[in-house]
């Protein structure tokens, strides 16, 4: 590939931001260092001194656009550092990967992802998700607080395990994979801040990495056999999807493969959608004329009603305060890129074999790109403010061949269970403040949300 010939003839090398800069503000604030760094850079393409490790730093929504979409086929997942050296001890080769392995499973996978087959399985994901919510009536009656993290993390796995897994995983066991990969995205912090320490060499949180990952594997590789025998009588769930698919050259997967990509559609069909959420009940808590915004609307559209299909495109309003939680918490905060062969982005020379580091942290919350970016505010995303905005100034998602398969589930799944819930209680939040945010694999509340809810509409009515 290497520098186009529409490059500029004048070429510049980055400025590095200093060691004694970057890694003690990563180790007291990651967040708050990240968007301190891309405020510093003003847009510009600069390198991050990290010691031997120096990665370029791309903030500019024109320059992320050509790394994740234009010159997608030179800027590939760096495996070999940053997330996803260590995490890839967990997902290994397959969806989360990159080259022949990432394409094979993305053939295989696409078609369950399509929005028009998302689309028709709302009404599903409907029902199972108002199942879910009604073992909440008898806390909301009874006044007693629950933990808005675990109780949406029962809700989206009753939801996903039944739809897209077809009951194969059960519940429980959903909920003990959902807490080791909390223990994971913990555990691997230390080495995505020191990215340059060899895997060989011990370090903080391998421990509890491995006891999680075994935890996983001892859980799911039970049923991931076991469909084998059924995959071609079963329906399309993914684990039988994955064992009687067809690479791009008509082969199937193996044992290894499915294992992986199993693993990796439990991560992403839940986990963000769980995590986002939580950040939810604060926010409209905290602002009186978006809480009253989002009821006026779901009460009006929903009424007593069970949410349906129907409902979700009316609900307008809805979709803008998710955009905006996914602007401020978005959990794939951290898109590592190698560059394949040397370039040129923004005027700087990015010499083959070297790391770029894409964060939607960070340019969401940058001030040259969002007005006022601190503040909770849905109507940025109301269709005439948003038409005007670049593409990639907001991607919570990825862009390009890499983007989220499962962004549609997500807008889907969310808005199902925030209008479900809404249309049936209203809450008081035990601690009225909103938590900050821990930057682990995928971001997290620093502290649990709990929350007591007030019934307005039984399941039984």
């Amino acid at each position: 590939m290497g520098v186009p010939h529409t490059a500029p003839v004048h070429t510049r090398r980055a400025d590095a931001v200093p060691l004694r800069q970057v890694v003690p503000s990563l180790l007291r604030d990651p967040a708050q260092a990240l968007v301190e760094f891309g405020e510093r850079s003003r847009g510009e393409v600069v390198k991050l001194n990290l010691g031997s490790f120096r990665p370029y730093l791309v903030t500019r929504p024109e320059h992320l656009q050509q790394v994740l979409r234009e010159k997608a086929a030179n800027y590939v997942r760096a495996g070999d550092g940053l997330q996803w050296r260590p995490l890839k001890r967990l997902f290994g080769e397959g969806i989360l990967s990159d080259g022949e392995y990432w394409s094979n499973s993305r053939h295989i996978l696409q078609p369950l992802f399509t929005a028009r087959r998302i689309d028709n399985l709302v009404d599903r994901l409907a029902e199972a998700i108002e199942d879910a919510v009604d073992e909440l009536d008898a806390p909301a009656r009874a006044g007693q607080p629950v933990d808005m993290g675990t109780e949406q993390a029962r809700i989206v796995c009753s939801a996903i395990m039944r739809v897209f897994f077809a009951d194969k995983i059960s519940v429980p066991d959903a909920m003990k994979i959902m807490q080791a990969q909390d223990a994971i995205a913990w555990s691997v912090m230390p080495r995505i801040i020191v990215p340059w320490a060899p895997l060989a060499v011990p370090m903080p949180g391998d421990r509890a990495f491995r006891r999680a990952v075994r935890l996983i594997d001892d859980t799911l590789m039970p049923i991931v056999r076991a469909s084998r025998e059924t995959a071609e009588s079963d329906g399309d769930d993914i684990i039988s999807t994955l064992w009687r698919g067809r690479t791009e050259d008509g082969s199937r997967l193996d044992e290894r493969q499915v294992r992986n990509d199993t693993v990796a559609m439990v991560a992403t069909t839940t986990e963000t959608t769980i995590s986002v959420l939580t950040w939810l009940w604060p926010h409209i808590e905290q602002d009186p004329l978006i809480a009253e915004r989002l009821y006026e609307e779901i009460d009006r559209v929903v009424g007593d009603a069970p949410v349906r299909r129907e409902h979700l495109r009316e609900l307008r309003y809805t979709r803008q305060v998710l955009d905006e939680l996914l602007r401020l918490y978005p959990i794939g905060w951290l898109f590592p890129r190698r560059a394949v062969e040397a370039d040129v982005l923004g005027g700087v020379r990015i010499e083959a074999g070297s790391t770029l580091v894409v964060s939607p942290l960070i340019t969401h919350r940058m001030s040259m790109f969002w007005d006022r970016p601190e503040v909770f505010d849905p109507d940025r995303f109301a269709p005439e403010r948003a038409r005007s905005r670049h593409r990639y100034a907001h991607f919570p998602f990825g862009g390009g061949p890499h983007q989220c398969l499962g962004m549609h589930l997500f807008y889907l799944e969310a808005t199902l269970i925030v209008a479900t819930l809404l249309s049936r209680y209203r809450f008081r939040l035990q601690r009225p403040a909103v938590p900050g945010i821990k930057v682990a694999a995928a971001l997290r509340p620093l502290e649990r949300v709990e929350l007591t809810l007030r019934p307005v509409r039984s399941a039984a009515a």
